[in-house]
């Protein structure tokens, strides 16, 4: 048994040093793979108001809720929508508008909901995103405790 893992040890170490001495060496990236059309993401900062983002949370929370929860909770009412925060970070990073407000449920309590409205976050970075959470109802353990990573 000790031969046979001799053995391997001896041929890993030839297998090795067969693609040190015979691969391609490193070469410097031509003109056309440089990047030079590419300059890197402009922000401008254009987020829209806390309020355009509610019919999003209130359609993506159904459908969690009914195809995932199989719970027949929906967002009946929302208030007291208020911005927490806007760009929270240096001004290089992705735009963000952070709100927080009170939706009422279809089972009658109250919850808050935590939510960004993200520049570029929309799918394949195509328009704003909107990431949330409803207090008590994160039940996948995303935003975790009390949805505190959906806050700034």
């Amino acid at each position: 048994m000790r031969t046979l893992f001799t053995s391997l040890k001896t041929f890993g170490l030839a297998a090795a040093l067969a693609v040190l001495a015979f691969g391609q060496s490193a070469e410097a990236a031509n003109p056309l793979e440089l990047n030079f059309w590419l300059s890197g993401p402009r922000y401008d900062g254009r987020v829209a108001p806390c309020e355009s983002a509610l019919p999003t949370i209130i359609s993506q929370f159904r459908e969690k809720e009914s195809t995932f929860w199989n719970s027949p909770l929906t967002i009946t009412a929302y208030g007291r929508i208020h911005e927490t925060t806007f760009r929270p970070w240096q001004s290089d990073n992705i735009p963000r508008r952070y709100c927080t407000g009170d939706v009422m449920l279809s089972d009658g309590k109250v919850r808050n909901v935590h939510y960004s409205i993200v520049e570029d976050g929309g799918f394949a970075g195509f328009g704003q995103g909107v990431e949330w959470c409803v207090t008590g109802l994160d039940r996948n353990w995303a935003y975790n405790p009390g949805c505190k990573a959906a806050r700034p």
